[in-house]
């Protein structure tokens, strides 16, 4: 970005996130992308793309998992989505005031640096590149995981002589198509396919309401009150729904208004918690303890209403992942200052990282466990913890013992919590599963190998 001023540097971090700008907004990219002083330039995008902006932002694939949430950890966990909101939101409230503190603050690496210099800096990249990477290969898992519920007589494919699982050749399948768009130099038309991410969102929560009503499905499991071994993956997975953070900064730049960037924080919390609330709350009704980490693995596959929901599904991630691993391309890119042809070299990073996204999908292929992981290490600290640390060191109200003081060390206190017991359970799951996958798996290939030398 063209922050020299108190950065020390330009910032290599773009998240491409999906906005719908105004056609003067391309003002507010050349100004970041030169090395203007102009750090007073006023965005022109409205209040309403901004919030439209902000829950295309919030609302994503963890709307997906928000029944399983409920789910691990029994009713009571809806005050743990309700409390999860609000230090998010409270959160979100910090980072406008950082860069409210500062104007030369134009993304959150910038934040990081202003609080705690380079170091910070490099932290908050860090943290964002391990979640857009992690977030990338769960859509291939997510992929892999709905086609295998579609097309469940698929057993097993064959690559060049070499026999594997459906599930697995689904997710090779889905990256050979996904990686052209890796590949793209314009984004934009990805972009606007992937800004339908709240439409999606709704048609998902409108098919599984229609299938629980029209289709037979009902309402009638009652669940469990609260399942204490389940309360840390309940936290961790709804932490992942509200892993925003990042594009806030591009959001707050991008407005018009800026005042009014606390309203927008509003009017999205509120609609993407009722969202979450209410896909947790009818698919708990649904299915109960049998709820699976993505609901779309519940429905039955022979409903229309049902196979909008998969199909809206498959083709959101499709569009989004290119999005995702674009700045952990631009990133490595920067590493590598030197190349004989910049073209070229791109592409082999992009196709470098999303072959390794397949492999750590065929690796780790548990959908729940994955993002549960992603929401309790990555989530927490980027969304909850980070902002109030900058934004106490940045403002020095670390200096006074108040109020505010007090509740920025309580959520702290929390997010630490969560993130201990939170990413040690989701690891231990993992473990246990891939236990229990490897040795499905081998027999899997046992019976087929003696399948193919009996005929």
């Amino acid at each position: 970005m063209g922050i020299e001023h108190k950065n020390g540097g330009s910032s290599s971090l773009d998240l491409n996130v999906p906005l719908l700008l105004d056609q003067n907004q391309s003002k507010l990219k050349d100004l970041e992308a030169s090395d203007s002083d102009d750090v007073n330039f006023i965005g022109t995008t409205s209040f309403s793309k901004t919030c439209f902006n902000g829950l295309n932002a919030l609302t994503g694939i963890g709307i997906l998992s928000t029944p399983y949430a409920l789910a691990s950890g029994g009713w009571i966990s809806l005050i743990l989505l309700f409390t999860i909101a609000t230090a998010t939101f409270y959160s979100g409230l910090l980072i406008q005031r950082c860069m409210d503190w500062d104007p030369n603050i134009k993304t959150y690496p910038d934040i990081g640096y202003q609080a705690f210099g380079r170091k910070g800096k490099v932290i908050v990249s860090v943290l964002m590149h391990m979640e857009l990477y992690l977030v990338a290969t769960g859509f291939l898992i997510l992929e892999g995981d709905n086609l295998q519920n579609l097309l469940p007589n698929v057993e097993y494919f064959e690559f060049g002589g070499l026999t594997i699982g459906g599930k697995q050749g689904f997710i090779i399948i889905v990256a050979l198509i996904i990686l052209p768009t890796v590949w793209l130099d314009n984004l934009s038309l990805l972009s606007y396919i992937s800004a339908t991410g709240v439409l999606a969102s709704l048609f998902i929560i409108g098919s599984v309401l229609w299938i629980g009503v029209f289709d037979g499905i009902g309402f009638q499991q009652r669940g469990e009150f609260i399942n204490w071994d389940g309360i840390p993956t309940a936290v961790s997975l709804f932490a992942f729904c509200y892993c925003a953070h990042p594009v806030f900064p591009t959001l707050y730049s991008s407005m018009h208004k800026r005042h009014q960037f606390s309203n927008v924080l509003i009017v999205c919390f509120v609609l993407g918690t009722l969202c979450y609330a209410s896909m947790a709350i009818s698919g708990y009704l649904m299915f109960g303890s049998e709820v699976q980490s993505q609901i779309t693995l519940n429905l039955p596959t022979n409903k229309l209403s049902s196979r909008i929901a998969i199909y809206t599904t498959l083709v959101n991630p499709i569009s989004k992942y290119a999005l995702m691993v674009t700045p952990i391309i631009n990133a490595t890119e920067a590493w590598f200052p030197y190349h004989f042809n910049k073209r070229l070299f791109r592409h082999i990073v992009g196709t470098s990282v999303v072959m390794s996204t397949v492999l750590v999908a065929l690796a780790v292929p548990f959908f729940g466990s994955l993002m549960s992981l992603v929401g309790a290490f990555l989530s927490i600290n980027a969304s909850v913890t980070l902002p109030c640390l900058c934004y106490l060191k940045i403002s020095g109200s670390y200096q006074k013992f108040n109020g505010e003081m007090v509740g920025i060390g309580l959520v702290i206190v929390m997010g630490i919590f969560v993130v201990i017991f939170g990413t040690y359970v989701s690891l231990i799951d993992i473990i246990h599963m891939s236990k229990i996958w490897s040795l499905n798996f081998y027999n899997i290939m046992i019976s087929l190998n003696t399948s193919f030398e009996l005929n």
